[in-house]
């Protein structure tokens, strides 16, 4: 079946030197897939770190502050414990340098009240290391004994902790190499905690002692992991939905666009040419009329030698005459009102008026459905349909073929009428663009033919599909509404040759 062979220009401006230049379509459904991944992830990304920042920070800081009264509360107990006279603080007690500058008590009490504190510091829960430094940065004590006896000198937070009077903490994934006090006696697997705890002399202003605790606390770790993977989880989650929802607002809104955007082409397209209708048709039909009158006078006096000549002249003018009135209907305002009309009867009668090119090409034309099956649309409206597809079938077939023309019914709503042939088909470009206006394949040939038909079924409810092969054929599928209350008539299969 010849169709229409289409292609849409691209959009260009023209340059001062009057050269077009092609102009880009901006592709807004690939833009945004793009742009909106690229901010999701982004903000995604910053709201996970941000959240897992917080959480161990948070974590970790709670942690500290309550071992720092842990170790405070236990220090003021030991001194309660051992009955030393009022104002002692375990400050005082823990630089063993000091034992002899003591007038209130003695040494060995000093010393055991001491040893008891220790012990229960060294005895923590996921400890790794403990340290107490003197006022002179001197460790006078630690759970690793190459330690005791070192001064540390270059350490900020040591300084920090004896200069703000506060606990200071500090989390770390792994120890430095260049921190000699983190000298621990067993490795830690993933997160330990530093915090430096002062003890106070009893007016609380000076920072007599330093207790330093490194430790690994099993249980916050592992609730540190579970707060990662649901953080990052809902980020990657939310993220996810937030973006393929907007992705599929965002497409069938492009969808929408676009079939907007065909619509208004098509009908500024109509607009232009219903402009230019009425001078083609003012300007060419009484030519036309006249060209053929006066070549069917000459043609009942010319000699035989000029009667063929005279016959091409006579056929072009009336393919002339065809393509103005194509032309017209294409573009004249129709009626939407539908009718219930008998589809088969239509087929029938556009078989008849193509009887004599059917036999004059050599073509076998067979039908197929029930003796009549109402549908909604126009009589004269779906005449004109199956006239432009018997005609561009018959085109297609010049040396012969098959041209089968059946009649299904569709979940009782719906009637589709199938029209195949054996013609040379269509290649993949050309089947794509049949149904854009005003370009076409056939010589002569105005381009509005399959156009008008998919207006008309559209109009009334239908659809129209077309399928082709080169050299195999082409099959056109129209699907009709059944007209409600219309005579069905028989409905078994028949066959006409």
């Amino acid at each position: 079946m010849q169709m229409l062979e289409n292609e849409v220009p691209d959009k260009a401006s023209t340059t001062a030197s009057g050269v077009a230049v092609p102009l880009r379509e901006f592709n807004l459904l690939r833009w945004f897939s793009v742009i909106s991944l690229l901010i999701i992830a982004s903000v995604a990304g910053g709201l996970g770190y941000v959240s897992t920042r917080f959480v161990v920070r948070d974590s970790v800081e709670r942690d500290a502050m309550l071992t720092a009264q842990f170790i405070q509360a236990m220090a003021q107990a030991e001194v309660r414990h051992s009955q030393l006279p009022p104002g002692t603080t375990m400050g005082e007690l823990l630089d063993p340098r000091r034992d002899q500058q003591h007038l209130q008590f003695t040494p060995a009490l000093a010393e055991s009240t001491r040893v008891e504190f220790l012990d229960h510091v060294e005895h923590l829960p996921d400890i790794l290391l403990a340290n107490v430094y003197a006022r002179d940065r001197t460790i006078v004590w630690s759970t690793n004994p190459e330690l005791i006896g070192e001064r540390i000198e270059a350490d900020g937070d040591l300084d920090l902790a004896f200069r703000s009077r506060k606990a200071v903490s500090a989390s770390y994934h792994q120890a430095e190499d260049d921190r000699e006090e983190q000298k621990f006696q067993r490795e830690p697997r993933y997160l330990f905690i530093e915090n430096y705890i002062p003890l106070f002399d009893s007016q609380g202003e000076q920072v007599l002692a330093m207790v330093e605790i490194y430790k690994e606390p099993q249980d916050l770790v592992r609730r540190i992991q579970r707060g990662y993977v649901l953080i990052w989880a809902s980020t990657l989650v939310g993220g996810a939905l937030i973006y393929f929802g907007l992705f599929w607002i965002v497409r069938r809104a492009a969808q929408l666009l676009h079939l907007q955007q065909d619509r208004l082409v098509a009908s500024e397209t109509y607009v232009a040419l219903g402009e230019m209708s009425s001078a083609v048709a003012h300007s060419l039909r009484n030519p036309l009329a006249n060209i053929r009158s006066s070549a069917e006078l000459a043609q009942e006096i010319a000699n035989p030698a000029a009667q063929k000549n005279i016959t091409d002249i006579i056929s072009q003018v009336d393919r002339m005459s065809r393509w103005v009135r194509d032309l017209l209907v294409s573009l004249r305002p129709s009626s939407d009102e539908a009718e219930a009309v008998d589809l088969v009867t239509v087929i029938e009668d556009t078989h008849l008026a193509f009887a004599q090119q059917i036999e004059r090409n050599g073509v076998r034309f067979c039908y197929e459905g029930p003796g009549s099956q109402w549908v909604v649309s126009q009589p004269l409206q779906l005449t004109q349909i199956l006239n432009t597809l018997f005609s561009n079938a018959l085109e297609a077939m010049p040396e012969g073929g098959m041209l089968c023309a059946q009649v299904n019914v569709q979940d009782g709503q719906r009637a589709e009428f199938v029209l195949s042939d054996t013609g040379k088909g269509m290649s993949q470009q050309q089947e794509r663009m049949v149904f854009k206006p005003f370009y076409t394949n056939k010589q002569g040939g105005l381009g509005v033919g399959l156009v008008l038909v998919k207006r008309i079924m559209e109009r009334f409810g239908g659809s129209v599909s077309l399928s082709s092969r080169e050299e195999e054929g082409t099959r056109v599928s129209l699907t009709f509404n059944i007209a409600a209350g219309g005579d069905h008539g028989a409905q078994h299969p028949g066959s006409r040759g």
